[in-house]
């Protein structure tokens, strides 16, 4: 069957039409600047990518002009809209209601809706993008798979703050953590490259990008992430300032003359390496000005592995050990120097690097440890929209 997955953002669309079969991309493109004039992106697979300036009042156009590309009769990927079998969306926060991926009833939306006041940036968006693909196509099913529901699975001792329960009770105060989806489809992934029962491994899940997140992963389970109530919480990021005291916010509004909106904005827009660096959020642009030895660009790097190494520490300790640890998304998968530096740490657990595979590797699932190396490390390839579409199968 063929499954289109949907990454609806505020302004953008992530798209991309699989063949569940043979888990074949046939279609992949991205429609950005919704709302504020329209640029459609379409590649069909084995074709070179097409750029349309087209006018996207609102997410409905969008799909639309995404549907109308799929069909093209020169350069579609189906003849017809009756190919597409069904169509699974990502949701950011799924909060306590939801533990797996759902097909998407007007019951579940409304739950889904609910859950908006924990991700306000994000689960608006992802309702105007089931919305838009339901009036388009109503009668294809449609399923919601949570950057959440994976880690429903942690502890109440894990996920609990230190904060009056009270708060837990009235607003579900609580963290949930996010990239599910990556961290799910990685550790299984690991457990298949190692051909060893994902249900007896403990494995280690490191999600660098822009944003970023670690996760422990124990016996298939997540019993703990980086990311808290919010994906703030955590690591230093592209722009997320990760941990902080608290008490700072306190001292910056009062020497800085801050409301909360503005120190929550710092925080969430202004800080991380892009903050810590002065240089930029991309670790690419930090990493050509450290090159060439900008202290501050060498100081985000150095900051940002070091909060990595804190996390897989710790999480090899809450689980009592660990038998693999993998690197994805932007970063992980792309920044040889970065895997490297982070599993340098590692020697007392009697982790051994493989640099001639390490070195140079990019986007490619490789073991990176050497045979002899007591812990198994990993570059993988994340693939949520691989993720989504098979949730989606399994459900419809």
């Amino acid at each position: 069957m063929n499954v289109l997955v949907v990454n609806c953002g505020s302004s953008s669309l992530k798209y991309q039409l699989i063949n569940s079969d043979t888990e074949e991309v046939l279609a992949k493109g991205i429609c950005e600047r919704i709302g504020i004039g329209g640029t459609l992106v379409y590649q069909k697979s084995g074709m070179d990518k097409e750029k349309k300036e087209l006018d996207m009042p609102t997410h409905k156009q969008a799909i639309q002009f995404v549907l109308e590309a799929l069909v093209n009769e020169k350069t579609g990927a189906i003849k017809d809209l009756s190919e597409i079998n069904a169509v699974g969306h990502r949701v950011v926060h799924g909060g306590e209601k939801f533990a797996s991926s759902v097909i998407l009833t007007e019951e579940v939306l409304a739950t889904i809706e609910e859950c908006n006041e924990l991700a306000p940036l994000h689960n608006p968006a992802n309702l105007i993008g089931i919305r838009a693909c339901q009036e388009i196509m109503p009668n294809v099913p449609m399923v919601g798979v949570f950057d959440t529901a994976f880690h429903q699975t942690m502890p109440q001792k894990a996920y609990m703050y230190g904060l009056p329960y009270e708060y837990y009770e009235k607003y579900k105060v609580r963290r949930y953590g996010f990239h599910g989806t990556s961290h799910s489809y990685v550790s299984k992934r690991v457990a298949e490259l190692m051909g060893k029962p994902y249900d007896q491994l403990k494995i280690i899940v490191c999600h660098l990008g822009g944003g970023a997140s670690v996760t422990a992963v124990d016996c298939g389970k997540s019993v703990d992430t980086s990311m808290g109530m919010t994906p703030l919480e955590g690591l230093i990021m592209g722009t997320r300032s990760g941990d902080v005291d608290p008490s700072i916010l306190e001292f910056l509004a009062h020497k800085e003359n801050m409301n909360i909106d503005e120190i929550m904005n710092m925080l969430n827009k202004k800080a991380g390496v892009a903050g810590l660096s002065g240089v930029s959020s991309d670790f690419r642009d930090i990493e050509a000005a450290a090159d060439e030895g900008h202290e501050r660009a060498i100081l985000a790097q150095d900051a940002f592995v070091y909060r990595v190494v804190k996390y897989i520490g710790a999480y090899t300790a809450a689980m009592n050990g660990v038998d693999a640890i993998a690197f994805t998304a932007g970063v992980g998968e792309n920044n040889d120097w970065m895997r490297r530096d982070v599993l340098a740490q590692f020697k007392y657990l009697g982790v051994e690097v493989d640099h001639s595979v390490n070195d140079g590797l990019r986007g490619e699932d490789k073991l990176i440890s050497t045979a002899d190396s007591k812990v198994a490390c990993f570059c993988i390839a994340t693939n949520e929209e691989l993720a989504i579409c098979r949730e989606t199968v399994a459900l419809v």
